[in-house]
């Protein structure tokens, strides 16, 4: 079978595969996992001796900008220092985003159950959104790549049910 770049059979044949080869791993992490729930929570001792909560998960998306690989981005608390090697629970999750090109604005959606609009803090320096927000042990942290620059007089935000919105007017 032919699967030249350019062959749309040859593409989608390879997507498959990739996905079928990410359930499998998958499958593999949640037998070994078995303190781990379908919402991606589960506890933790600390170094200390103290319980947490860590929170895990990631998006993936496909297709963006014409490109057919797959881009992952994680989201939560867990996190691996990439000079150690080690990983660790932080008290900060990272929110779960989305950033949607429209033609008159670019939207970001940020999930953060547990906060509402008063307990967010933005600045938009350029083409970076900074999002923070705290409400008692809820805390959240993420430093979010536009694909342009903008003026913050161009941004509008509301906050509903723990999604953020906001909206930046080309």
């Amino acid at each position: 079978m032919n699967t030249k770049k350019g062959n749309p059979l040859g593409n989608v044949e390879g997507m498959l595969r990739g996905l079928g080869d990410l359930v499998e791993k998958l499958g593999e992490l949640a037998e070994k996992g078995e303190q781990m729930k379908r919402s991606g929570v589960f506890d933790i001792n600390t170094e200390d001796g103290k319980k947490a909560k860590a929170v895990y998960g990631f998006s993936m998306k496909m297709g963006l900008n014409g490109d057919q690989e797959p881009h992952i981005e994680p989201f939560g608390n867990v996190h691996r220092d990439e000079k150690t090697g080690e990983t660790t629970v932080q008290e900060v999750s990272e929110p779960l985003i989305d950033v949607i090109e429209e033609s008159d604005h670019v939207l970001v959606l940020a999930e953060m159950p547990g906060v509402g609009d008063e307990d967010i803090k933005l600045d938009l320096n350029g083409d970076i959104l900074v999002l923070h927000a705290e409400k008692g042990s809820k805390k959240y942290h993420k430093e979010i790549l536009l694909p342009r620059s903008f003026e913050p007089d161009a941004m509008e935000r509301c906050c509903r049910n723990g999604i953020l919105e906001v909206k930046l007017k080309v």
